[in-house]
């Protein structure tokens, strides 16, 4: 974990802005002084300082709605933290997603959308859905399919290189093989979220 030397405020504390990791809502706003830090980066659970009742706490250890910890950053100035987390339900000790309520944006927009419908295609199996005919293949049936829209789209890569394609075919077979995909982590019970989340380890 980077070692962080925030600009302690006169009371020895830093404000910590927590984000989902997945959708990037702003989930809360905290106070860290160092022992919080250092007990957030150690145990991978965030804590903060309570300055009404002037104690440690766990964000969770009460509710079980933990803050599994990502990652941690200092601003420019030192004087705010950026805590990146996993939530392990609401954030708000009143039940809502956020301290600001439940509007929370989707991680991608329509890929997020879609991929709510395909997850409960998943868990409901409705008859004469082609998503639940792939399901019903087990790996096999959406694996095969991701295999064969992967070669569409390279086909369609190539065309449009030699001017026999256009963008729009391009984007829809890409589109095709995002489906799929989905599908076929919907049928490991593998959620895009947890995808989301390695690309956010991998940057940079």
């Amino acid at each position: 974990m980077t070692e962080l030397s925030p600009a302690w405020d006169d009371s020895g504390l830093v404000a910590a802005v927590v984000q989902d990791v997945s959708t990037s809502a702003v989930l809360m706003l905290g106070w860290m002084n160092a022992e919080a830090l250092r007990r957030t980066q150690e145990t991978g659970r965030v804590h903060f300082w309570s300055r009404s009742r002037q104690e440690l706490w766990e964000k969770g250890a009460t509710s079980g709605n933990y803050f599994d910890l990502v990652s941690v950053a200092s601003d420019c100035d030192g004087d705010a933290l950026l805590v990146k987390v996993d939530p392990q339900g609401p954030a708000c000790h009143t039940g809502t997603a956020t301290c600001w309520g439940d509007d929370v944006p989707p991680p991608c927009g329509i890929l997020q959308e879609l991929w709510q419908v395909i997850a409960a295609r998943a868990a409901t199996r409705p008859e004469g859905s082609y998503t639940t005919s792939l399901l019903a293949a087990g790996p096999e049936g959406p694996g095969r399919k991701v295999v064969e829209e992967a070669m569409e789209v390279l086909l369609a890569a190539k065309d449009h290189l030699a001017g026999e394609a256009d963008d729009r075919r391009v984007a829809e077979e890409a589109a095709d093989l995002v489906y799929h995909l989905l599908v076929l982590l919907a049928e490991r019970d593998v959620s895009a979220e947890a995808v989301l989340r390695v690309l956010e380890e991998r940057r940079g």
